[in-house]
């Protein structure tokens, strides 16, 4: 690996860590793609991404069928698609420790409860797109100058194996 890859996998999972809700794209038993927001709990070096979700919903029972998945995400600029297999993790111990007040909002029980388990992302690739600038006043700037010099804004793209 070399440290060049290694800086793009870093700028992936800071991109991520950034946007924190993704959309996550998947198969449902009908062959059609499905695509349901979710919030990022953890992220790993390797890759993985980790998400909390009740254990007989459509979506997780879609994925154990089919566990192909593309997880995306956009902030202020940035965009970053990660495909990738999702696998279901009952980890009462991980889950306790990703548990917090906002996850407490949308799901029931708590860690402890049975239906409340963990869906794990490990990456394969990762596409991102930056573009220059953070700000959306930069992002204007930038804009416009391209415009009057009669050029593209330039930015980050990269395809990455995680």
């Amino acid at each position: 690996m070399t440290s060049s890859h290694t800086d793009d996998e870093q700028r992936v999972l800071d991109l991520v860590n950034d946007a924190k809700i993704a959309m996550l794209t998947y198969v449902d038993p009908s062959g059609r793609l499905l695509s349901k927001p979710m919030a990022t709990q953890d992220t790993d070096v390797d890759g993985s991404l980790y998400f909390i979700a009740e254990l007989h919903s459509e979506k997780v029972q879609a994925l154990q069928a089919d566990p192909r998945v593309n997880v995306s995400y956009s902030d202020r600029g940035s965009w970053v698609s990660i495909a990738g297999t999702a696998s279901v993790v009952d980890d009462e111990a991980r889950l306790a420790e990703l548990w917090s007040a906002f996850t407490d909002s949308w799901l029931q029980g708590g860690p402890d409860n049975p239906e409340n388990i963990l869906i794990e992302v490990d990456a394969e690739t990762a596409e991102y797109w930056d573009a220059p600038g953070g700000s959306k006043v930069v992002q204007l700037a930038n804009l416009v100058k391209a415009k009057v010099a009669g050029s593209r804004v330039e930015g980050d793209n990269e395809t990455v194996e995680m």
